[in-house]
């Protein structure tokens, strides 16, 4: 299992790659979806990591287990994303690379952080 501090550090890691690499390896010039799709999927994952209720976070809102449904809804449609919006007969494999790399650490975290079990026992 993946301790929810490893996986804040991997939340992070991969929002940024989401958001940089498409515009390194200029996946624009393949289709605006191809591009596109990872950014703003990136951005989720770091707004999402910046608030959930875990060791990395800046506001503790979000319950882990409702963080890991929205990594693996994420990496879904970001492994979908290909055949989704059209541009599979281009390119698929970092979309589907990246989609399967986080449904993996999502499905191998544990559901409740550290935070989690001392915040509960201080407020009740």
């Amino acid at each position: 299992m993946i301790n929810t501090r490893t996986h804040g550090i991997i939340d992070y890691l991969m929002a940024a790659v989401l958001i940089i690499v498409p515009f390194l390896f200029n996946f624009g010039a393949v289709h605006e979806a191809a591009l596109w799709t990872p950014v703003i999927l990136g951005i989720v994952i770091l707004l999402s990591s910046l608030m959930t209720k875990y060791e990395l976070s800046a506001a503790k809102i979000i319950p882990m287990p409702l963080h890991l449904g929205a990594d693996m809804l994420v990496g879904l449609v970001l492994l979908a994303s290909p055949w989704l919006f059209g541009f599979a007969d281009q390119m698929w494999l970092p979309h589907v690379i990246l989609g399967i790399a986080e449904i993996g650490v999502a499905a191998l975290t544990q559901r409740h952080s550290s935070y989690d079990a001392t915040s509960s026992h201080t407020l009740g």
